[in-house]
């Protein structure tokens, strides 16, 4: 399960859909519609919210907003009607790890966006539901 905190705007479609499933996905089994990946790490950080599916309702939301933006049709009814309205905190250093981890996929599948993404890209942005924050790694990233 991979719930990127960069910006979805990096993502190739081939992220992007990938993204879409794996966090509809989290969705179930945050609602505890299924009854693997339940203590998968990269639920964690939804888990500490406030209102865990709401968090990742509004997770999904912006991934739509971003797949809306390239003319996809994501099926929004898919996304359970609640809202956390928070951010979760991600550390710079788990930001620059996942978008260093991309630009490697990026590199076989995508070279065009490879090369855009390496050469312009000076700031990573966070997915809209993240806050960045310093600090390292997050130890349920580092593989």
């Amino acid at each position: 399960m991979r719930l990127w905190s960069i910006h979805p705007q990096y993502l190739d479609a081939k992220g992007l859909v990938g993204l879409w499933r794996e966090a509809l996905l989290a969705q179930k089994v945050l609602q505890g519609d299924t009854s693997g990946y339940k203590n998968h790490p990269q639920l964690t950080r939804f888990k500490s919210t406030a209102n865990p599916v709401g968090s990742v309702a509004d997770y999904l939301r912006h991934v739509a907003d971003e797949a809306d933006k390239r003319g996809y049709n994501f099926n929004r009814d898919k996304i359970v009607n609640e809202r956390c309205g928070g951010r979760i905190a991600v550390t710079d250093k788990q930001v620059e790890y996942e978008f260093t981890h991309l630009l490697n996929k990026l590199k076989q599948r995508s070279h065009e966006l490879y090369l855009r993404l390496s050469s312009e890209i000076e700031e990573i942005e966070v997915h809209p539901q993240f806050a960045k924050i310093r600090g390292n790694v997050e130890p349920w990233e580092v593989t």
